[in-house]
């Protein structure tokens, strides 16, 4: 013979699907983000001015294309902007006698 097992009930909250990066990106990550594609097709572009042995090509795009993708991009994407504590002021009367 199977033994029943009585169902509990239980309430169960709704958890809200609030995506964590809708307040996380601001203004500056934004500006980042858009420097650093910026600073990518510069560096694309002087990867395609003059032969493949010119001094853009060898030097210059190199640089701008490490710049771009191994520091701007993971600044932008990682940057957050530091929230100030505000001190909460205390309900206790003040006496002036410590």
């Amino acid at each position: 013979m199977a033994k029943t097992v009585a169902k509990k009930n239980s309430k169960r909250t709704k958890a809200s699907n609030v995506s964590p990066f809708s307040v996380y990106w601001g203004k500056n990550n934004y500006l980042l983000l858009l420097l650093g594609v910026v600073v990518i097709i510069a560096g694309y572009f002087f990867m395609s001015m003059g032969q493949w042995d010119s001094f853009p090509s060898l030097f210059v795009s190199p640089i701008l294309l490490v710049i771009g993708y191994l520091i701007i991009l993971p600044v932008a994407v990682l940057y957050k902007k530091k929230t100030e504590i505000i001190p909460v002021e205390s309900k206790e009367p003040v006496t002036g006698k410590n």
